[in-house]
């Protein structure tokens, strides 16, 4: 409770109370929407509007202009009250008692620096009285950035002086709000009139846009402008292994030129458009989801049933896959679509030269659709209808949707959870079937990253969903819809959607079902060989043979720690090894969850779980911090040198820890290396059985595969099915006494990577407690998706 957020609850309830069209907010000292409509509501009796609303709108702002700035001297001492009380609401010192004085107009002024204002003095115009009365921040929030908000300071100082322009954030966060600001700018460059800059994405701003394409040696607002969106959008290129950001910049310089040729990459743009520019097809894929709508496409998706005369012509067009639906349930005949794959479909499709993507869709238009429970039962039908109907092979992709414009706490209360039922039910049904997701970019970034969808298939052609506006396209997009359109060929028209096919998903042809190949048969056949080289070179455990040779050459030697840690590879059994079985397997696709994994890392794990001894319970090994504890302790550091974005320790673990789409230290495919090296060392430590028949049992395609219930094992076995033990676990691994060599390497992970950091031991308890916690609950929420 903050005591002057209070003073202001009480002060405008008692000074406002029953007046016609007040409304109370809740004296509860904590500033939220409520009590800044109240505030708004309390202007407005004050200005004589007869019927008070919510909305500071155009009369609310008329009004006030003809009162003049609110400043020293102004009249109405409720109205400088409204104005004190609000600066308080904000977190600035706003003064007392309806006097305009050096308080007053020194927060005033602090306000305005923040939001990149730099004309008025200490006045209140309407405009600021506006941006006063709503909750939007100007200095930076956790998960914000500094290049974040030093475009929107240079926005709302640019602009603000147009009357359609709004004071809008400077946070540090790109929001829907932003994005608009970004294209009212543009159409102020373009000439547009204040009355016309709408921030929409019209035939004007596209012309606007084709007629200021700029590159590499231009400079000016375009480049400006142009290089704010990149910006938002984050982009970036590596060279030399390091990640080099797009700043922003009034000189089209190299680094901007090669971030803009990544995200062309990115974007799947033809080769004629991979120029580093800002062409035409690059500014609309920064401004609004759907990109230019018109550009060449390979993908499309449709309702219709695609017959061997449509699957010719759409081929001939230059489609080469299409989205079909799985299934429809029909609550009433009258609307009965016929809208799923129809017998004899797929061979038209495949004999037509095409590939097909599978979509589940039940409903899925309203909040009330997405249940933990509906996403069960949903996944169980999709599995039914794609393994028994269609008979999809293994590892098929099936991209569940979210068909309305879901709101980012409707994200948060239903879709989430109806994804881990989706999750759970494919699990429950040995995930023959890999879960994706279609719908806005925000539903799809969010599904990806708390509910581990492996592709996401956008819904960018409706550019005006909230969802989409101010959302950098999904990092695992592998389709994005751009244009539905009418498809007219030999008389036959019927609705079809246009979409970018990035070639991560290629979608499922001939090859692709009736078959019951598995996407592991490869790796078990590498582990069985390698097992038998193994026990044929004769010196030496057979089980840590096979891990020395997987994890040689990234995880040994001395200068890499591993030599300290473990021990050296046996240098003769790696060329032995290297004669007889021929050939290295780098990766694979993990059944489960369709990610890549390294095996190196993976059997770097187990071989130190096997030669060190497994752990369970509150302390540390060195089989912990070859596996899920360095990972941990390199994971802080990450935190630590965000620390300026992230002051929340638990707030970076739930953007950052265990995602798919997120790059760290500890991303996903890192923590189940870890929990599979850990379960297969302990395995082989216990139960003394050759490691490619654990590895098979682990990952063969069966209803009893270790994969499937690998974290709910992984957290009895290592933490005792106990979130408190993670919680010591993760503290002992952190800051705990540990063996000596062991503290050493710790110590040599913070200095090495961590250039100055406050090591976990010298971090405050309360600043150190959130960022475990956060490690904890994001473990929690994983065990969460298995069924087993």
């Amino acid at each position: 409770m903050d005591k002057k957020v209070l003073e202001a609850q009480q002060w405008v309830n008692k000074t406002y109370a029953g007046k016609a069209g007040y409304n109370p907010c809740p004296e509860n000292g904590q500033t939220g929407w409520s009590t800044m409509l109240s505030l708004t509501r309390a202007l407005q009796i004050e200005l004589g509007i007869a019927t008070p609303s919510d909305s500071f709108g155009p009369t609310t702002e008329a009004k006030l202009a003809a009162l003049g700035p609110v400043k020293d001297g102004f009249a109405n001492r409720n109205i400088i009250q409204i104005v004190q009380h609000a600066l308080f609401c904000k977190g600035y010192w706003g003064g007392e008692g309806g006097v305009f004085g050096l308080a007053t107009q020194k927060a005033v002024m602090q306000m305005k620096d923040n939001m990149g204002l730099t004309k008025g003095g200490p006045d209140v115009e309407p405009k600021f009285f506006k941006a006063l009365l709503t909750l939007d921040a100007y200095v930076v929030v956790s998960s914000g950035t500094d290049k974040v908000r030093e475009i929107q300071r240079w926005l709302n100082g640019r602009y603000s002086n147009r009357s359609s322009f709004n004071i809008g954030p400077a946070d540090g966060i790109y929001s829907r709000d932003v994005q608009k600001s970004l294209m009212r700018a543009l159409q102020y460059e373009f000439g547009v009139s204040d009355d016309s800059a709408s921030g929409n994405f019209g035939p004007t701003t596209q012309a606007g846009l084709k007629a200021h394409q700029v590159g590499k040696g231009d400079s000016g607002i375009f480049v400006q402008l142009f290089s704010a969106a990149c910006v938002f959008n984050d982009l970036k290129y590596v060279e030399n292994k390091e990640t080099h950001y797009a700043k922003f910049t009034s000189s089209y310089d190299d680094n901007l030129r090669k971030a803009v040729e990544q995200f062309q990459n990115f974007s799947a743009f033809p080769k004629e458009n991979k120029d580093g520019r800002a062409n035409y097809d690059t500014w609309c894929q920064l401004l609004v989801s759907m990109g230019n709508p018109d550009r060449p496409v390979t993908a499309c998706d449709t309702r219709f049933t695609i017959t061997a005369s449509r699957a010719k012509a759409l081929k001939a067009a230059g489609f080469d896959v299409v989205g079909r639906y799985l299934d429809e349930e029909v609550l009433d005949p009258k609307y009965d679509l016929n809208k799923e794959i129809m017998p004899g479909e797929l061979e038209d499709i495949f004999n037509g030269n095409m590939r097909v993507f599978p979509i589940s869709q039940y409903h899925a238009r309203k909040l009330e659709h997405f249940t933990y429970a509906e996403g069960y039962r949903h996944a169980l039908k999709a599995h039914d209808r794609a393994a028994n109907v269609y008979k999809f092979n293994r590892g098929t992709v099936i991209y569940f949707a979210v068909d309305y414009d879901a709101t980012d706490p409707e994200i948060t209360s239903n879709i989430i959870p109806y994804f881990n039922g989706v999750q759970a039910a494919l699990s429950q049904q040995g995930k023959r079937f890999n879960a994706g997701v279609y719908g806005s970019r925000n539903v799809c970034q969010r599904v990806s990253d708390e509910a581990y969808a492996l592709h996401s298939f956008v819904s960018g052609m409706s550019w005006g969903f909230s969802g989409n506006l101010g959302f950098a396209m999904p990092s695992n997009w592998s389709y994005t819809q751009i244009k539905e359109f009418k498809f007219t060929a030999n008389g036959d028209t019927f609705d079809l959607d246009r979409n970018v096919m990035r070639g991560t998903d290629p979608g499922v042809g001939k090859d692709g079902v009736g078959t019951t190949d598995s996407p592991v048969d490869a790796v078990l056949k590498y582990i069985d060989d390698l097992y038998a080289a193994a026990v044929k070179y004769g010196n030496g455990n057979p089980n840590e043979l096979v891990c020395e040779y997987l994890r040689h050459p990234q995880y040994d030697g001395l200068d890499t720690g591993w030599q300290t840690l473990l021990y050296s590879a046996d240098k003769d059994w790696l060329k032995y090894a290297d004669a007889n079985v021929g050939r290295r397997a780098p990766s694979f696709t993990d059944p489960s969850y369709g990610v890549s994994i390294n095996l190196n890392h993976l059997f770097a794990a187990a071989n130190t779980v096997i030669t060190k001894g497994s752990n369970s319970g509150k302390s540390a090994n060195r089989g912990d911090f070859a596996g899920w504890g360095g990972d941990l302790c390199t994971f802080y550091v990450d935190w630590r040198l965000a620390a300026d974005s992230y002051a929340s320790g638990y707030l970076f673990c739930q953007d950052r820890l265990a995602k798919i789409t997120v790059p760290s230290s500890f991303n996903f495919g890192d923590l189940v290396e870890d929990v599979d090296g850990y379960l297969l060392g302990t395995a082989a430590g216990i139960k003394d059985k050759p490691i490619n028949q654990l590895f098979r049992a682990h990952y063969a395609p069966t209803g009893k595969s270790g994969h499937l219930r690998r974290f709910k094992d992984f957290y009895a076995q290592r933490f005792n099915s106990s979130m408190d033990v993670v919680k010591g676990a993760a503290y002992a691994m952190l800051e705990g006494e540990l063996e000596t060599v062991l503290m050493g390497l710790r110590a040599a992970v913070f200095i090495k990577f961590g250039k100055g950091i406050l090591s976990p031991a010298g971090l405050p308890d309360d600043k150190l407690a959130p960022f475990v916690s956060g490690f904890a609950d994001t473990f929690q929420k994983i065990l969460g998706q298995e069924n087993a």
